[in-house]
């Protein structure tokens, strides 16, 4: 896996986004388009948007901005508005090293996530065609980070396996390289080279043999830390200043 295959720099000057999917609101959506659950399916109280404040690029990469902004849409009103990008339909891959520097926010409430969705689901809908987790972190607990897996026949047989991970030194809000080492034996989780985490496939068993689209986002509450947000914390931001995929 020394090959360099896909880049990201957002550092570059002539830095674009057209390789993602700005996703817009606060619903879950079916292969239709039409929503199915609120709040991202997990209780999540920010609005997705694409507007400057929210999504922008700058001397440091590309920022994702949560912000407490009243927001009324469909209907409902929402207190809080944030951003969301992914690769769907143009950029997935199947085995590789993938890294993201990025440096997260912190505070209660705030939840970044650096993650994997199947780019078709070959084994059915969520979590039986999987989902891999490369980095969420609770902006509460600034020098812990996870990498997760999903997966199982149906939502309520859906297995799921977490790794966690407590820095030596330094925070979350420190530019530091999450990755992901993926091949047909194992996965494993990084930060800044170190492996904290391993997990050896089981085939027939976890459907993680097909690929699967990046996903960047900052969620605003939301069940993974339930707890009330600090309006204090806010704004915060997600700054992603490269991407690498190696194979």
């Amino acid at each position: 896996m020394n090959k360099l295959v896909w880049e990201q720099n957002f550092l570059a000057s002539n830095t674009d986004l057209k390789l993602w999917n700005i996703r817009h609101g606060n619903d879950l959506l079916d292969n239709n388009g039409n929503p199915i659950d609120p709040g991202w399916g997990n209780g999540e109280q920010q609005y997705y948007t694409d507007h400057s404040s929210n999504l922008y690029i700058d001397e440091f990469g590309l920022n994702l901005c949560a912000r407490s902004e009243s927001i009324e849409k469909d209907g409902r009103h929402f207190g809080y508005t944030s951003a969301r990008l992914d690769t769907k339909d143009h950029f997935s891959f199947c085995y590789g090293k993938l890294v993201v520097r990025a440096r997260l926010p912190l505070g209660q409430g705030i939840w970044p996530a650096i993650w994997l969705l199947p780019q078709e689901q070959v084994y059915g809908h969520w979590p039986a065609s999987g989902e891999i987790d490369i980095m969420e972190a609770k902006g509460r607990l600034p020098q812990q980070i996870s990498g997760t897996l999903h997966y199982g026949k149906d939502w309520e047989h859906q297995i799921v396996e977490e790794f966690s991970y407590q820095f030596e030194n330094g925070t979350i809000n420190e530019f530091r390289d999450y990755a992901l080492e993926w091949d047909a034996n194992s996965i494993r989780w990084l930060v800044d080279g170190h492996c904290f985490a391993e997990r050896r496939q089981e085939p027939g068993v976890m459907p993680f043999d097909e690929p699967f689209y990046l996903v960047l986002n900052l969620a605003v509450g939301g069940w993974y830390d339930n707890v009330a947000v600090d309006e204090s914390a806010l704004p915060a931001i997600m700054t992603v200043s490269g991407i690498w995929l190696y194979q």
